[in-house]
């Protein structure tokens, strides 16, 4: 008989505005349960972290290695887990849950969706430009810089990051990123490659159109935070030099600035925040998804989700979007002429369009569909040494 596939219990520090962590983690979990596993979710949350008590509150757990709770190890003897499998820990997590987990008896498994066992805002992006000032356990460039704002609260990210990090990456038997480009830029800032493997985030298996229809599509679409480093602002200046309608979901700092220079600027519209099935329908009336990020970007869903539902995507030549969106899609950061040139191109040409639509599903399939990563994931947790995980790559 072969043996019982592993209880997995998932760790996961919340943000105060959810974004596509928190969308990885709920296809991760589904994923598992489909599969036939024990899933059980322990989750923490920023949102309960406001106000002055707030702030001293994560700061505590944030120099201590998380709350000293004994949560984690409680969870994996109730669960009988056999691999307690963390995404983001900070700050309420920490280090301590990874030590409780091992100690308890389970193997451990860090993911990094971003940059922040370095870098305190998590993105690695500064002043328009990428940033990796903060190396290793020197974390003092993110204090000078006050990256976190406030001379206090830069002081204790500076600190809480440097006393963390080699006791999270003692703590993980195995770690997680979620492309080549990430895996070899994190390696550059300390990550140990020879226990880190690639696996993309997960889609499920509906979300995989039958065919594009990308030659249908009346305007280009941006999808994401409105942030500078996702280089919305480039995606208006190409459209307008290309005479291209341009749509752009999403919510965030940059909305006032965008909107500004989208009022100068025929057809380009902001949708704000969608919800999954308006987000959907836009989609599907788009004849290409722009991804002009400033910033190394490891895996977005933005991407991932537009291939699959078959639009073409042009990417910036950066971080982890050159080998996700595939041979051909991908353009300089930041030249908006360039960025012009492709999308008059592609808008000029249907056939075009469906033929990279139809190609970027089979692409997303390859990288990102749920029997992909779940090979992926069991060779994962079979090299972590989890018994009856051996399905796996």
């Amino acid at each position: 008989m072969s043996a019982p596939l592993p209880t997995v219990l998932l760790l996961h520090n919340r943000y105060r505005e959810r974004g596509g962590e928190e969308r990885a983690l709920l296809e991760q979990v589904n994923l598992l349960r489909q599969r036939g596993h024990r899933v059980e979710l322990l989750e923490r949350s920023s949102e309960e972290l406001v106000g002055v008590s707030g702030r001293a509150r994560a700061a505590r757990a944030l120099l201590r290695g998380g709350e000293p709770r004994q949560e984690v190890a409680a969870a994996v003897r109730d669960t009988g887990a056999a691999v307690v499998h963390a995404h983001n820990l900070h700050p309420l997590l920490g280090a301590r849950a990874l030590e409780e987990a091992r100690g308890a008896g389970a193997r451990t498994i860090l993911q990094l969706h971003n940059f922040r066992l370095w870098c305190a805002i998590g993105v690695a992006y500064r002043e328009g430009a990428v940033c990796h000032r903060c190396r290793g356990r020197d974390t003092l460039p993110g204090l000078r810089l006050r990256c976190r704002g406030g001379l206090r609260e830069a002081a204790v990210y500076a600190a809480g990051l440097a006393r963390q990090q080699p006791r999270l990456l003692a703590g993980a038997d195995r770690l997680i990123a979620l492309s080549e480009a990430s895996r070899a830029a994190m390696g550059e800032l300390g990550l140990p490659l020879e226990r880190t493997d690639v696996i993309a985030n997960p889609l499920p298996s509906g979300a995989f159109a039958s065919a594009s229809a990308a030659d249908r599509g009346s305007y280009a679409l941006c999808v994401g935070r409105l942030v500078p480093e996702k280089g919305f602002d480039l995606a208006i200046a190409a459209a307008r030099v290309a005479g291209i309608p341009l749509r752009i979901a999403g919510r965030g700092p940059e909305e006032g600035r965008l909107r500004e220079l989208a009022a100068g600027v025929s057809d380009v519209e902001l949708l704000g925040q969608l919800d999954r099935d308006a987000l959907d329908r836009v989609r599907a009336g788009a004849c290409v998804v722009l991804a002009p990020s400033r910033w190394e970007e490891h895996c977005p869903y933005a991407v991932l989700e537009a291939m699959a539902a078959g639009v073409p995507v042009l990417a910036s030549a950066i971080g982890g979007l050159p080998e996700l969106a595939g041979q051909g899609a991908s353009l300089p950061v930041g030249d908006a002429a360039a960025w012009a040139r492709a999308l008059a191109g592609l808008w000029g040409d249907p056939d075009e369009r469906r033929s990279r639509g139809e190609g970027a599903i089979a692409r997303a399939r390859e990288v990102a569909g749920d029997e992909v990563v779940y090979r992926a994931l069991m060779g994962v947790y079979a090299r972590a040494g989890v018994a009856g995980a051996g399905v796996g790559g």
